[in-house]
């Protein structure tokens, strides 16, 4: 496999404060449990049955899976059996044209350093990463009722087995590499819950240059480890063949759902920058942040248990 440039495509950039996992000020047993507890149960068919049992017990409560349409089906067969699916053009190009000008005067930091703050106009030049506050982007066009479509959370509810928990959302611009730091991941496993899906929305046309996602696909059924890794280009190429190494590229508005359980990254772009959208839902709350839920006002009826870690109404 040919070596590929990379930045982190998970969703610290939520712009949340980490919960404190280990013991010291604030530390939060409760939030520990339901992390670590997740991480240390590797075996794919054990995570299962406790899949199962959660989920189950889940729908009893009142979250119960949606119906799901006859031609999602395939897709959601796609997604069991790769771990990854293309949904499609799920914004226009006017859609995306609208968040990004919304978008384009608002507050970005930095990943890695939160107290560097910026615009679009004035990006320091050694800056590869910078989010958008999730504040701007529950209120920009589009964004919520995206999260929110009937299509995306039956698709969800279905992979994870009841009603979904929207546990992340975030908005990244990546920039081109001369910007690049060192602070960058190469391909790697997520490990936010027992059971999640990310929605990833290409917000800017995304070619080879642009940093596409690469998704090695069917590595969400593999085992995983107990301590998170990273994996070089040259072991992905010679485990799994570089045909099973998905370069995922597309116009403005281009959407795939991944179980990011699987191997993946994101590619540093080298010609122009790509903004993209990620939504997270989950089996449970991401235990790793503290959720402070933001005031919601708009026009949309949102459902009060599936957005209640993002917003309240």
């Amino acid at each position: 496999m040919r070596g590929f440039g990379y930045d982190s495509c998970d969703l610290t950039g939520q712009l949340m404060n980490y919960a404190q996992l280990t013991p010291g000020e604030r530390f939060s047993p409760t939030r520990a449990f339901g992390y670590y507890s997740q991480r240390l149960v590797t075996q794919p068919s054990l995570r299962r049955a406790i899949v199962r049992t959660l989920a189950g017990f889940l729908r009893l409560s009142g979250r119960d899976t949606l119906v799901i349409k006859h031609h999602q089906k395939q897709q959601l067969n796609a997604l069991n059996e790769n771990g990854f699916v293309h949904l499609g053009q799920v914004l226009s190009a006017g859609q995306c044209e609208e968040i990004r000008v919304h978008m384009q005067d608002k507050t970005l930091t930095v990943r890695a350093n939160r107290h560097r703050h910026f615009t679009l106009a004035s990006i320091p030049h050694d800056v590869s990463m910078a989010d958008y506050q999730l504040e701007d982007i529950v209120n920009c066009p589009h964004i919520l009722s995206l999260a929110n479509s009937p299509t995306l959370l039956a698709l969800a509810a279905n992979y994870i087995g009841c009603l979904p928990t929207l546990s992340a959302l975030s908005l990244r611009w990546s920039m081109p590499s001369d910007r690049a730091s060192n602070n960058l991941q190469g391909f790697h496993r997520d490990a936010d819950d027992w059971r999640y899906l990310k929605v990833l929305v290409y917000l800017t046309d995304v070619g080879l240059g642009e940093g596409p996602h690469i998704y090695v696909l069917k590595t969400h059924k593999m085992q995983g480890s107990v301590k998170l890794r990273a994996y070089s280009d040259e072991f992905v190429g010679r485990q799994f063949g570089s045909e099973r190494a998905l370069i995922v590229t597309g116009q403005a508005g281009t959407g795939f759902a991944v179980d990011t359980s699987g191997i993946h990254k994101g590619v540093v772009p080298n010609e122009t920058p790509r903004l993209l959208l990620q939504i997270q839902y989950s089996l449970l709350p991401a235990y790793f942040y503290e959720y402070a839920p933001l005031p919601y006002h708009g026009p949309l009826k949102l459902n009060r248990h599936v957005n209640r870690l993002i917003v309240r109404n």
